[in-house]
């Protein structure tokens, strides 16, 4: 199914200057079951994971292979079950990556990393448990689960604040509420910031849901989740605190107020704020030709605004708008693919991946 639409800008606050640009939106899979990212593997096939456990393989012809994978005590729960997949950087040589995924029960649940080989035949072998967050918590929502892979091989993994547990975002007694690093034997770098805590990157995180590297700039870029506003953008450094919930312009879901502080002294301020909130879920680096108005720009998958932005770091400050303004639907990721085009994964039980191109 191909419907031809416009490149088209939408003010926020400033006007990012685009030349419109007509495009081709193709649906190339539908019926998928709340599925949370989309990935582009070297061969051009697409891998999505459902978060009821099934690692979904999408060919170039078209054929679907689904493989419910066998994850211990997967929990599927509101936000929590399959999550995210990420190839590892000899990803060509071994065929080895990483997930995450939420196990456990209602009374104690968690999020894990683990690694498997993607096999000729297309099927994933059994995980293997890397890194597990703890403590447990008996809340089955804020998980974060965002992978991201380090240029000296580490990795991150964004860690949510379990919602009920929002104070432990500033204990580094606790890993909720963070960004954590590890390496992919699933011990910790010894030149992490904080002794004491020995996986912890960073700290005072709400519910952090994308998470990237940027080779270009030496930037890891991440955004989460606020409450009812404070939604946020942030450049990570190591050892640096991000104030949840010390520091929200967010307010709590009853309209009450969470705290009387929108900046604090020591605690890093967002790079971009999005307050009333849009619910930001992907993100991807555009760093391909095919949409030239669009490169260097981060794309970002909205959930409650239900379209997709971007969002340019370089100017002061940040330049928004919308793309594609015809999606009108819960949008789970975005990505880009091997030839430059740009993926949208939508949220739900009958959601589809769409593929926008360049129309000639």
């Amino acid at each position: 199914m191909r419907v031809v639409l416009f490149l088209v800008g939408v003010l926020l606050s400033l006007r990012l200057s685009a030349v419109p640009q007509p495009v081709n939106i193709d649906t190339l899979a539908s019926g998928l079951s709340s599925p949370w990212t989309v990935v582009t593997l070297p061969d051009g096939r697409y891998l999505i994971t459902e978060r009821t456990g099934s690692l979904v393989t999408l060919h170039a012809d078209g054929s679907v292979h689904r493989q419910q994978l066998n994850l211990p005590q997967l929990y599927v729960a509101g936000q929590g079950g399959l999550l995210d997949i990420a190839l590892t950087q000899d990803f060509r040589l071994s065929n080895k990556l990483l997930l995450t995924y939420v196990s456990g029960s209602a009374d104690a649940n968690t999020l894990v990393v683990a690694s498997a080989t993607l096999q000729e035949n297309g099927e994933l072998t059994t995980p293997e448990t890397v890194f597990e967050v703890t403590p447990a918590r008996a809340t089955p929502v804020h998980y974060g689960g965002r992978l991201a892979v380090l240029n000296d091989g580490t990795w991150l993994v964004t860690s949510g604040d379990g919602f009920d547990y929002r104070e432990q975002a500033q204990e580094l007694s606790s890993q909720m509420g963070k960004i954590l690093r590890f390496r992919e034997d699933g011990e910790a770098p010894a030149d992490n910031p904080f002794s004491e805590a020995p996986y912890v990157y960073s700290l005072g995180h709400r519910n952090p849901q994308a998470l990237l590297v940027s080779t270009q700039r030496g930037e890891i870029i991440s955004h989460e989740h606020g409450p009812d506003g404070g939604d946020e953008i942030n450049l990570i450094r190591a050892g640096n605190n991000y104030g949840w919930p010390v520091v929200t312009d967010g307010l709590d879901y009853s309209g009450a107020k969470i705290s009387p502080f929108s900046e604090y002294a020591g605690m890093t301020p967002p790079a971009v704020n999005w307050t009333p909130s849009i619910a930001p879920s992907g993100m991807a680096l555009y760093q391909a030709e095919r949409f030239p108005e669009l490169t260097g720009k981060l794309l970002v998958s909205t959930l409650k605004k239900q379209r997709l932005l971007a969002v340019d770091l370089m100017t002061s400050p940040p330049k928004q708008m919308y793309l594609f303004e015809d999606i009108h639907q819960r949008i789970r990721d975005v990505a880009v693919d091997n030839n430059g085009d740009i993926l949208v994964l939508t949220d739900g039980k009958e959601a589809t991946l769409l593929r926008v191109t360049p129309a000639r």
